[in-house]
């Protein structure tokens, strides 16, 4: 048996002021650093070895895991970092407000442009201080693989082949992985997990903060799955 614990970092300084934030490298805000601590805690809890921890380029995802590690009092120095599982990038949409955004093009469009699966915001000018090209933490990545702007369904297209590969591949070798990543980067991975369908996968709410627990069998088949703190559990849809 193996066992996957998918982490959405704690609130972050622009989840605090209610901007898209998707690759603009913002860090924690004070909540979120306290999200992160009760999350080892859960996690110590659970008395298990975990073999592997993977997040994201963007330091709200890796000062999570740091913040999980602390509390563990394990070495920070075993994390992988993929931009693959880097937030989605949220094109012209980069920094502005969501609820100024409402007031302008109405609930419905912005839900649209945040939660369906292929409909894209217009691209972030390559000038921006937001754009990755302009952001140090991208410097190494291929520019190639550096988007203006994206869909859910194109996170889920960068997201998913890496997951496969180097995740799934330890799963299979019941190693027990921790992911801290983002909201839309772990919604692609729950697509695959869960099986759920274009419209099922909007639907679906990943909280701040709080480890999701999945335990496979040996046929790699999901066998439980739950949120640690019950307090703040999200439905899962198929669960």
């Amino acid at each position: 048996m193996s066992h996957l614990i998918l982490v959405r970092h704690g609130q972050s300084e622009w989840n605090l002021e209610n901007r898209f934030t998707g690759w603009v490298d913002v860090d924690l805000a004070p909540k979120g650093k306290l999200e992160a601590c009760k999350s080892g805690e859960l996690l110590k809890i659970q008395k298990i070895e975990i073999n592997y921890f993977f997040t994201s380029f963007q330091k709200r995802a890796i000062n999570t895991l740091k913040l999980i590690l602390n509390t563990l009092r394990m070495q920070d120095s075993q994390i992988i970092k993929a931009w693959q599982l880097n937030e989605r990038h949220y094109g012209a949409l980069t920094g502005l407000n969501k609820d100024e955004m409402k007031k302008t093009y109405g609930d419905k469009e912005i839900q649209e442009f945040r939660r369906s699966w292929d409909k894209l915001p217009e691209p972030l000018n390559k000038n921006s201080p937001y754009h990755p090209l302009n952001i140090n933490a991208y410097k190494d990545v291929p520019t190639k693989n550096i988007p203006d702007t994206e869909s859910l369904k194109d996170t889920y297209e960068r997201v998913f082949p890496y997951f496969e590969n180097e995740v799934i591949s330890k799963l299979k070798q019941n190693k027990n992985i921790l992911v801290s990543a983002h909201g839309n980067s772990l919604r692609a991975i729950c697509k695959y997990l869960f099986k759920l369908d274009e419209n099922q996968i909007t639907k679906l709410e990943i909280p701040t903060g709080n480890p999701l627990f999945i335990n496979f069998n040996n046929k790699f088949e999901i066998v439980k799955c739950y949120y640690l703190d019950k307090k703040r559990a999200k439905s899962l849809i198929v669960f």
